[in-house]
């Protein structure tokens, strides 16, 4: 009987794939290993050892990182090796939210509004496309 969760994964196959998103993210901001152990106050060589998985990641160093790399850190903890940051920003983007004035908050909603609709009519023109 299935419940909907994953099954575990081992804590080496967790390690890799917790340290592999790191590495994709900090390599994606461009910041060196020492930038953010500079940063956060881990040493280099740790940063180094937790993105090649040889070394857990605590608490609070998770919440340093994810705090410098402004992911939620929900993503890096996702079991899903498909996640991405996108999966848990509606989280994020509430508190997000909530510190914006009224006016910037309505320009928020007309930008998804312009993203829906220019992802609707770029669907629309690729269904033409293929039925013309």
């Amino acid at each position: 009987m299935t419940d909907g969760l994953q099954e575990p994964t081992s804590p080496e196959a967790e390690g890799m794939q917790l340290g592999r998103r790191f590495r994709e993210v900090r390599e994606y901001l461009g910041f060196s290993q020492q930038m953010v152990a500079d940063r956060t106050g881990i040493a280099r060589s740790s940063i180094s050892d937790i993105e090649r998985g040889a070394r857990r990641v605590n608490s609070l160093e998770l919440k340093k990182l994810a705090r410098l790399y402004r992911r939620p850190a929900g993503y890096f903890l996702d079991e899903r090796p498909d996640a991405t940051p996108g999966d848990h920003a509606i989280a994020g983007l509430a508190r997000a939210l909530a510190q914006l004035t009224e006016g910037d908050r309505d320009a928020v909603v007309r930008f998804a509004e312009y993203l829906r609709d220019r992802r609707a009519a770029e669907q629309e023109a690729a269904g033409q496309e293929r039925d013309g």
